[in-house]
């Protein structure tokens, strides 16, 4: 594909695997609980379950609506993350206008149905009310080294879904090696992609840090090409402060301060919430201290 003669990683596995050692190894300096509730407004808030109703969608929203009456200290989370039927849901009960609401969408998770269906799905996710669409990219065409179609659909669903913004899921996972991850990173961002995603959460391995810095390295170069900065949405399998600082790391030194806000770093999680909650309760007072919020 002539857009990826555009751009070359030009790093080995085994010397991304040294640089990430390094920046592992100087993360612990990020462990503090201002950090830790930086990170937390980083948080979109998901439950992608069968089992999700309206009435457990309702009590998620409503949390976080009391949130920062319960916690006067902390930020809140950036989104709400659901899937397209609970959309709704969420833009009926949500309180501040500004979090974003966002909808797994286009054939979440495996992506394998009619581009017209994906588009469709994606546009009426949006007219409900969602301000954020997450997408999975063709993950079958794409090991066929189809990568045209791969593009053409995300341009497509950019298209179907207007001003929200798209964040394009790779599935990285599943692409087994890190040149896979940075032409996957490249296509999706040249086709408009506002944020590339590790991860569905529902095959594994789910976020990785080489994944994270292949993925941060592609958007740094993609930016210095286009004067266009892309947002980075690690998820699936961060549970624990000292795991999310580990990525927040990542980002700082590859892609620095800018990158460090909600607009342009999101961590998909579940239970990193009530963890980060417990975390940053522990070191304000020196014991070990169990939050259940969520």
């Amino acid at each position: 594909m002539e857009i990826l003669k555009k751009y070359n990683l030009g790093l080995s596995f085994g010397e991304i695997a040294v640089k990430i050692a390094e920046i592992k190894a100087n993360s612990k300096q990020y462990y503090q609980a201002e950090v830790l509730k930086k990170i937390f407004s980083f948080i979109d808030l998901t439950s992608l379950n069968s089992t999700d109703t309206v009435s457990k969608v309702r009590k998620m929203v409503e949390k976080v609506n009391k949130f920062n009456h319960v916690f006067s200290d902390m930020p809140n989370v950036a989104a709400i993350c659901v899937y397209p039927s609970l959309v709704e849901t969420v833009k009926a009960k949500l309180a501040d206008p500004k979090q974003g609401i966002a909808s797994v969408a286009a054939g979440f998770p495996s992506s394998q149905t009619f581009i017209a269906i994906k588009t469709l799905e994606s546009a009426m996710a949006v007219k409900k009310g969602a301000t954020e669409v997450d997408v999975v990219i063709s993950i079958g065409t794409f090991l066929s080294r189809d990568y045209q179609t791969v593009f053409d659909e995300i341009k497509a669903l950019k298209k179907s879904i207007g001003k929200a913004h798209l964040k394009v899921i790779l599935e990285s996972g599943i692409l087994d090696d890190s040149q896979k991850i940075w032409d996957a990173s490249i296509i999706a961002m040249e086709a408009g992609a506002d944020f590339i995603k590790t991860s569905t959460g529902k095959m594994q391995p789910a976020a990785t840090l080489e994944a994270v810095y292949v993925m941060s390295l592609a958007i740094n170069k993609f930016y210095k090409k286009t004067n266009k900065k892309v947002g980075l949405k690690p998820a699936g399998g961060i549970s624990t402060g000292s795991q999310a600082i580990e990525y927040y790391a990542i980002v700082n030194q590859l892609l620095g301060e800018d990158w460090l806000s909600p607009g342009l770093f999101r961590i998909g999680a579940s239970s990193l919430a009530n963890n980060l909650l417990s975390e940053i309760a522990a070191l304000d007072s020196g014991s070990e201290v169990a939050v259940s919020y969520f």
